[in-house]
């Protein structure tokens, strides 16, 4: 996106930006190998340590309550969405396909990601951000420009945010003059946040990884699935159950002794290189523990993860019914567009009537989110809508398509795997 943010550090120096009031909000957005069949240790990590001390941890304020609901972006809302927007078309939509056959994003992709800032708004002024305050309307609108290219590379693009999202909202003065320094810099590392297990029915409350006290710490034994960038992740927040205490969350370091990777290629996603992290007798400090392992905390960060793949699900739904819309209209059959059928023309029309639905709910859970209002039950609304209807889009998107939707040349067949992981798949993406 250097063509983009070239343009915005233009944009941020011209008379028309002080006119329209922007300036402050340019300014701040300016500033700002899972293919192989065996098991390998983790990547060779950054050292990762305080180089200042905090009096206390950095928060970012609650969104002040309008007092009505308003889906309407702000002019710096609109004018982030508009550059992750236009890089999405620019450089994620071209990269999908290679990206999805070889398993891993294309080289330099992600680091051209970084140059979005995406980290940047979720972290505080005082750490090196440009966050004022909790931004996790921003961060949904973000995640759905994102997967509106594609929702496999969104979902690698995105997983260091929701390390550091973490760490702004849960980590102790400690563990964030340790990690977030790391997350402002040119060279973010690549991080995850790995809930996800391959047990039937998973339910993130109940993980399989099982935390144990020792003198020193904590030692951790089990594994996570579908962990994106795996291979190459210097960082981890993972879901364990902590003897007598039931679901915690821990930092885990890739070069940790006992981690290591083994590749786990899925049927959509693929552009996420995700793998399979090993955790064997891994001994971790006492400091590693995030938020306390206070069960509202765990919580918070299951539902904002699904609020999040909800958010993904409308992007990628969108990109589905704007491609469906110009080929019906374009398909001749029986010496007229196939778009003139009402069996085509409705399914269309569901498609868009599902989406907006969905869309309504998803915004409306994060606003209630960011303002620190109850929004569990947002949450699971969501959480529900993209599930079924994301797959009725998808599906949809292949049938409207014809034999066309079942071969390559049309992204909708990937589109199609990737929403089926909307409903199975919880943590790596964080709002």
């Amino acid at each position: 996106m250097g063509w983009g943010l070239a343009a915005l550090t233009r944009l941020a120096g011209s008379k028309a930006i002080e006119r329209a009031g922007l300036r402050k909000p340019v300014q701040n957005v300016v500033s700002a190998a899972t293919r192989s069949g065996f098991r390998a240790v983790g990547a060779t990590s950054r050292v990762f340590r305080a180089t200042s001390r905090l009096g206390k941890p950095a928060r970012l304020a609650p969104a002040p309550d309008a007092g009505l609901f308003d889906l309407t972006p702000t002019e710096d809302q609109q004018l982030i969405v508009e550059t992750v927007s236009e890089f999405a078309a620019e450089q994620l939509r071209p990269a999908a396909a290679e990206a999805d056959t070889k398993l891993a994003p294309p080289d330099g992709l992600l680091g051209r990601a970084s140059e979005l800032g995406v980290t940047l708004v979720g972290i505080p002024e005082e750490l090196g951000g440009v966050g004022t305050e909790r931004s996790v309307v921003t961060n949904a609108l973000v995640a759905e420009a994102l997967a509106h290219g594609d929702l496999g590379l969104a979902v690698a693009v995105l997983a260091p945010s929701a390390v550091s999202t973490a760490l702004v909202q849960w980590g102790d003065e400690e563990q964030q003059a340790t990690y977030l320094p790391s997350f402002v810099g040119e060279n973010v590392p690549a991080a995850a946040l790995a809930l996800q297990e391959r047990t039937p029915l998973f339910d993130p409350f109940k993980p399989s990884v099982k935390a144990r006290r020792t003198p020193k710490g904590y030692r951790l034994d089990g594994a996570k699935s579908l962990v994106p960038r795996a291979a190459q992740a210097e960082l981890f927040v993972v879901s364990a159950d902590l003897e007598g205490r039931g679901p915690a969350l821990f930092i885990v370091e890739s070069s940790t002794d006992g981690v290591s990777i083994e590749a786990e290629p899925a049927m959509g996603l693929r552009g996420a290189a995700t793998g399979k992290l090993l955790l064997d007798k891994v001994n971790l400090p006492a400091g590693a523990l995030l938020g306390g392992g206070k069960q509202e905390v765990f919580a918070d960060v299951v539902r904002l993860s699904r609020l999040g793949w909800a958010a993904l699900a409308c992007g990628t739904g969108k990109a589905v019914l704007d491609y469906v819309i110009p080929y019906v209209n374009e398909r001749q059959a029986f010496g007229e567009p196939v778009s003139h059928r009402q069996g085509v023309a409705f399914q269309v029309a569901d498609i868009a009537i599902e989406l907006e639905g969905l869309r309504l709910v998803t915004l409306k859970a994060a606003a209630r989110a960011e303002q620190g209002k109850p929004y569990a039950r947002e949450v699971a609304l969501a959480r529900k809508l993209a599930t079924d209807k994301g797959m009725q889009i998808g599906s949809a998107g292949v049938q409207l398509l014809g034999g066309h939707g079942f071969v390559k040349e049309h992204p909708v067949e990937r589109w199609y795997r990737d929403l089926r992981a909307i409903g199975v798949l919880e943590g790596i993406v964080l709002l």
